[in-house]
């Protein structure tokens, strides 16, 4: 059993798992609702807890992100339907980068 608590701590924390965080967490007082939150949200507050620098990311958070992609979504749609292809294909391509914005933060 101490091997395993030994391969945990050498892990490092970027490629923990969220419930593998969410126990990291609950050693930490600090912390509170760790279950509540996801895995960008623990690794943020574990590392201000023990007291590591974030870099400071000069993009959005993954909710932030995701929301604007809704968005974009929506506007195309809404062009779609007023037969506005020129802001429709805009509003597509404006998704999919954000899209893959998503999939390069989740690697």
């Amino acid at each position: 059993m101490g091997k395993s608590n030994q391969a945990k701590q050498e892990k490092p924390l970027d490629k923990m798992t969220a419930t593998e965080l969410r126990e990291v967490a609950r050693d930490i007082p600090e912390i509170q609702g760790a279950h509540a939150m996801n895995k960008e949200e623990l690794l943020s507050a574990i590392k201000k807890a023990r007291g590591i620098e974030e870099p400071h990311k000069t993009g959005a958070s993954m909710r932030d992100v995701k929301a604007q992609i809704k968005e974009m979504k929506r506007k195309a749609l809404e062009a779609k339907k007023a037969n506005d292809l020129k802001r429709y294909g805009i509003y597509k391509k404006k998704a999919a980068r954000l899209k893959k914005i998503t999939r390069r933060a989740a690697r």
